[in-house]
């Protein structure tokens, strides 16, 4: 149990101070040994529930008057329905080990101004019946307070899957390291949208120093100091998502043959680089440990003063990797002032698309995303706006890759 939003918020702390048995966790609000009148007039003991929507680890007003319950459902003292706040009656895993039988709404005109006032409004309307059969039971049975330090990759409590009740889904992504190689415009796009996932930790692999150009095709606006201290792009980029996601490592330098052995670990790795050698050793890399990986490039060029290109995004995985060789579905030419990825343009609109199209495949072989055709390549058409995917994987996707 985290005490922390408790503690820094003045409606949690009355609510435990008043003795009520309260909880928070991943991003929901507890009420335990709550009494309610089953439809056998007996008295049993539920688990009220709540979505938490916080600033920081401090509560705001409720952002829905909806409460969920864990148990029967409630009655009156002669065993019939409290039809009042009836809403669904259904079983739901909000989370993990979170699991709810029926929601309920019971909204005040005003609404619910904080969570002390939401919680004991439904109390008692649960309560009341119990407590007429009974008097000496109660909500408030003042539990002695064990606090211990909430494990979470995160800063601060990731209250966007609560919301919307995907919270277990988010969990389906909880691996142990994944690792962005290169941190050009695609990959820093992908760092921007891995940091807002439960991955425990985020490794990053470049060697570059993080330039004024790169400010226009990265995630964010760099002050002018920003840019004048020439900071390497691993650090700069730490430094940002750090604020929001812990355990991000910088690896500052190119991955060679003398230091590949750094992608070990991996659960897998995002492949954002343009430089041919490099990335042929990496991809061999991660065949032979069994990694599974995401490419990704575009070819961007001018012509007749307009911009037409095509974004790639090639997936290998231990279930299909044979395309990446045999149709070509990854280049690794490598022309030095002449490769082909530095002679492309590159706009950041184009690098977050990219970025978005590589995050997502990611989320479908993890089961986040339903994935019904299974590609392992996928190739977006600017002109036409066409997206192609090819290459299936026959094997159904089962989250393991």
């Amino acid at each position: 149990m985290s005490q922390q939003p408790i503690n820094h918020s003045a409606d949690l702390k009355r609510l435990r101070d008043e003795g009520y048995d309260v909880e928070t966790r991943s991003s929901h609000l507890l009420i335990k040994h709550v009494p309610y009148v089953n439809s056998d007039k007996e008295i049993k003991f539920g688990m009220l529930v709540s979505e938490l929507s916080l600033a920081g680890d401090v509560t705001i007003r409720p952002s829905t008057h909806v409460a969920y319950f864990a148990g029967d459902y409630p009655c009156n003292k002669d065993g019939s329905e409290i039809a009042k706040i009836r809403h669904q009656s259904q079983r739901q895993e909000l989370d993990r080990d979170l699991v709810v039988n029926h929601s309920f709404s019971s909204k005040p005109p005003e609404g619910y101004k904080d969570y002390y006032h939401k919680m004991t409004t439904y109390v008692a309307i649960i309560s009341s019946p119990a407590q007429s059969l009974d008097s000496n039971v109660t909500a408030r049975t003042f539990p002695v307070i064990e606090s211990k330090v909430e494990e979470s990759v995160f800063n601060y409590i990731d209250t966007a899957s609560s919301r919307t009740e995907i919270s277990l889904v988010t969990r389906k992504l909880e691996l142990g390291a994944i690792g962005i190689v290169g941190l050009g415009g695609t990959g820093s796009y992908v760092l921007d949208l891995v940091a807002k996932t439960p991955v425990r930790e985020i490794r990053l692999f470049d060697g570059d120093k993080f330039s004024q150009h790169n400010a226009f095709r990265s995630p964010g606006a760099p002050s002018i100091d920003d840019l004048k201290k020439e900071t390497k792009k691993v650090v700069y980029f730490k430094d940002i998502y750090s604020k929001m996601h812990r355990n991000i490592v910088a690896n500052d330098g190119y991955i060679d043959a003398a230091n590949v052995s750094q992608l070990e670990g991996l659960d897998f790795l995002f492949l954002c680089l343009d430089c041919g050698e490099a990335k042929k050793l990496i991809v061999e890399k991660m065949e032979a440990l069994g990694i599974p990986f995401v490419d990704v490039g575009m070819g961007v060029h001018l012509i007749d003063n307009a911009l037409l290109g095509i974004l790639r995004i090639t997936t290998s995985t231990v279930k299909k990797r044979d395309h990446v060789r045999n149709k070509q579905r990854i280049s690794f030419s490598d022309g030095g002032g002449n490769n082909e990825y530095s002679r492309n343009i590159q706009i950041a609109d184009l690098n977050a698309l990219n970025a978005a199209l590589a995050v997502i495949k990611w989320k479908k072989l993890y089961g986040f995303y339903k994935d019904f055709e299974n590609e392992h390549f996928s190739a977006y058409t600017i002109d036409g706006n066409m997206l192609t995917n090819e290459d299936q994987c026959e094997a159904q996707n089962n989250a393991q890759t």
